[in-house]
């Protein structure tokens, strides 16, 4: 995969591109950064990128003209057709589901914004996905590509050591994950579940699963909306119902 980011501050990401897990996933050859300061393709003498929206208003807005151009410049260096991503409070919620997706593709390209906006224009013709990381308000976009970023890299194949890890991850199967335990297995008095330290595999499983959905319902009961419930996941919740049991 290559990984294209158009931002006004590339000093921002080699520490984290570079580090950990991402790092590791550039060293394998599984994937590769490229960062562009798209200031480079402004063509006024004072290389501004952004301009007072037309009919008045508070802020300044990104103008199409050089993301257009980096945006091209960028396509051109090679043949896979990409997708381009936005990232922007008013985008759709970005979601594992969509993280999955992306890591299929071959080639990304995100745009950071700044200021107060974008030129319509922009997300009209020129993106291919819009996402936002959250209902709130940033600085810039570079956080969420980051974001987004870590989330896509991690799923691609290799990356991770433990290839089971990915398709356990919260979400994945649109639950939250299970609690966990390490040794010892009592610590100050806080013991781990016995069924934990049975070695009945099957047994595990099933309390893994019930975990699951026992903590989807106590803090993300919104997951659970459209879910198509098995029999025993049915008689979980009814269980969970009867003992009245709330977000902690």
């Amino acid at each position: 995969m290559r990984v294209d980011v158009l931002t006004l501050f590339p000093e921002m990401f080699p520490g984290v591109l570079n580090g950990s897990i991402l790092g590791k996933a550039s060293e394998k050859g599984s994937v590769s950064y490229h960062i562009t300061d798209f200031r480079q393709f402004t063509t006024n003498k004072h290389q501004k990128v952004d301009d007072y929206p037309f009919g008045g208003g508070a802020g300044m807005v990104l103008m199409p003209q050089p993301l257009f151009d980096a945006v091209h410049s960028v396509c051109a260096e090679d043949d896979a057709q990409p997708r381009i991503i936005l990232t922007s409070p008013q985008g759709k919620p970005f979601t594992q589901r969509d993280a999955e997706d992306l890591s299929a593709e071959q080639r990304l390209i995100f745009i950071c914004g700044h200021y107060e906006g974008f030129d319509e224009r922009i997300p009209q013709h020129l993106v291919t996905d819009e996402f936002s990381v959250g209902d709130f308000v940033m600085t810039g976009g570079e956080l969420a590509a980051m974001s987004m970023i870590d989330s896509i890299v991690r799923l691609l194949p290799g990356v991770l050591g433990n290839e089971t890890s990915a398709v356990t991850d919260s979400f994945s199967d649109g639950l939250l994950e299970h609690p966990h335990y390490t040794r010892p297995a009592d610590f100050r008095g806080m013991k781990v579940p016995d069924i934990l330290l049975s070695g009945n595999h099957e047994k595990i499983a099933e309390w893994r699963h019930k975990e699951s959905l026992r903590r989807t319902y106590m803090r993300r009961p919104d997951l659970l909306k459209n879910r198509q419930y098995s029999e025993i996941e049915k008689k979980w919740l009814a269980e969970f119902k009867k003992t009245n049991e709330r977000i902690k």
